[in-house]
């Protein structure tokens, strides 16, 4: 009787670790309750909202106005996403939801109108018969929707000119009197010829393309990767002092202000972008990544 006994602890020790490292997993799995954070519930037109996930066993998946946005991970074990709040987005209530597995959370959220007003803009000469080539809309739309894990870049951006605005993000645009059927999806600089350009945040060159290449509209152009879903956007320079691949920092040249493609003047476009959509760059001048973003 004895002996059984004994050899019934014997393997009861045997197989304790393997018991606690089984109840260790469990625990682990389910430890975390699932959580979504969104910083500020009311948005402008144009803006974007900061998103942040814990407690997710793998990627989470987020949904917002009928779409799904990639989440990316942080340095604290949860997920962040900077989602966009398209400029002609119906203001109104929404909400996101955020799902891993079966478990679910809801975050209600406002969108307020910009109202701002029509722009009118007469082009004159052989700049009012410019069309885009399709050259320039594949390769500027592309490269807009470049998304990679790595993020590149933290923190607010700089502004990439010294010049004074001379239009600001978002306002709808009428040409020649026409119908004002676009917006404005920068901010413009207006600043003299060769004026440096500098890019606001590190990250790579994924395009650089001259006028001779087929930029007929957006003039010679540089659009930065700075990893994750942004990226941002120069059109109209004088020169470029980059090439495709360069890795570049912030406050690095990346090029000269000029008068070329559709421009009226010499200025610098600058537009950014999250997930191929166009958001206002001074709004993240003003505003950092989500905290614990790498």
């Amino acid at each position: 009787m004895n002996t059984l006994v004994t050899m019934k602890r014997l393997t009861l020790l045997a197989a304790l670790p393997l018991l606690l490292s089984l109840m260790s997993m469990s625990a682990f799995a389910g430890d975390g309750t699932l959580k979504l954070k969104v910083s500020k519930t009311e948005r402008t037109q144009g803006e974007f909202f900061i998103v942040e996930a814990e407690g997710a066993e793998s990627e989470p998946t987020l949904f917002f106005m009928e779409r799904k946005w990639q989440m990316f991970p942080d340095n604290e074990g949860g997920w962040t996403a900077m989602v966009p709040v398209e400029n002609l987005s119906t203001p109104g209530s929404y909400a996101f939801l955020l799902r891993d597995g079966k478990r679910e959370r809801h975050q209600k959220v406002r969108i307020r109108t910009n109202n701002l007003p029509i722009q009118n803009i007469t082009l004159r000469g052989s700049k009012a018969g410019l069309h885009a080539t399709e050259t320039e809309k594949t390769k500027v739309r592309s490269a807009l929707q470049t998304i990679t894990a790595e993020k590149l870049n933290s923190g607010p951006l700089i502004l990439p000119c010294k010049g004074e605005i001379s239009s600001i993000f978002g306002r709808k645009r009428s040409y020649n009197g026409g119908p004002a059927a676009s917006y404005h999806k920068g901010v413009d600089f207006g600043a003299p010829s060769g004026t440096p350009v500098l890019a606001p945040a590190s990250g790579t060159v994924i395009l650089a393309g001259t006028v001779e290449e087929g930029f007929v509209v957006h003039g010679n152009t540089v659009i930065l990767n700075h990893g994750h879903a942004l990226t941002s956007v120069y059109l109209h320079m004088s020169s470029i002092t980059v090439r495709e691949g360069d890795r570049v920092q912030r406050g690095e040249e990346i090029g000269r202000v000029g008068h070329t493609g559709i421009s009226t003047a010499p200025h610098l476009h600058w537009g950014t972008y999250l997930y191929g959509i166009s958001v206002d760059p001074l709004f993240l001048v003003t505003t950092s990544s989500p905290e614990g973003a790498p």
